[in-house]
């Protein structure tokens, strides 16, 4: 039964020395560390190696659920498979987390953190529903303003029907290719112009 550790840095120019001492003086024998590394990727090279190391009746430890996973459902997922496999996951920062997963208790506590996991994504979808149908209402259009002005917009149709290319359109008025190639053909919906894109 090994105590192993694993440490996560998002940029490569983040020093991992301090979660991996703490992960040892926690009795963590080997550490796996990442560097420049996203949570939400579930395959980060140190990561698999780790998974590949454990063993049933291993301990996990981590500074910090984070550390692993990038949302709530992921880290339901990876804590309900390594409970599965017998391997114990704790937390540094996080008590509630040191709980055998394999146990009724266990699998309670991570049932229970599913479902306000999923609560949480419910909230925020319906208040953000909530949110752009009140927008609508008062004729305001949800989401970040568009970079393409509708002056903006009328002057790349011109240009546009002039032959010139979507990128350089887009150089002109420094904006991505995708954002005049959707303002074009939303203003060849309207029926006002009719540009080939």
């Amino acid at each position: 039964m090994n105590v192993v550790g694993y440490a996560r840095v998002s940029t490569r120019e983040q020093n991992p020395d301090a979660q991996e001492a703490e992960l040892r003086a926690a009795g963590a024998g080997r550490v796996f560390v990442d560097r420049g590394e996203s949570s939400r990727v579930a395959d980060r090279p140190q990561w698999v190696a780790c998974l590949d190391f454990l063993r049933e009746g291993d301990t996990l430890v981590i500074r910090a659920l984070d550390r692993i996973a990038g949302s709530e459902l992921m880290a339901i997922e990876l804590i309900r498979d390594l409970g599965r496999r017998g391997i114990r996951l704790r937390s540094l920062t996080e008590p509630f987390l040191d709980v055998d997963t394999s146990t009724p208790m266990g699998e309670a506590i991570v049932g229970i953190m599913a479902v306000l996991a999923q609560l949480r994504v419910a909230t925020i979808r319906d208040n953000t529903m909530r949110g752009l149908a009140h927008a609508r209402a008062q004729g305001r259009v949800g989401g970040r303003p568009s970079v393409m002005t509708p002056e903006r917009v009328e002057e790349a149709a011109r240009m546009r029907q002039a032959g010139v290319s979507i990128a350089k359109i887009a150089r002109t008025f420094g904006v991505g290719a995708s954002s005049v190639s959707r303002a074009l053909a939303r203003y060849d919906e309207t029926g006002t112009h009719k540009a080939s894109v």
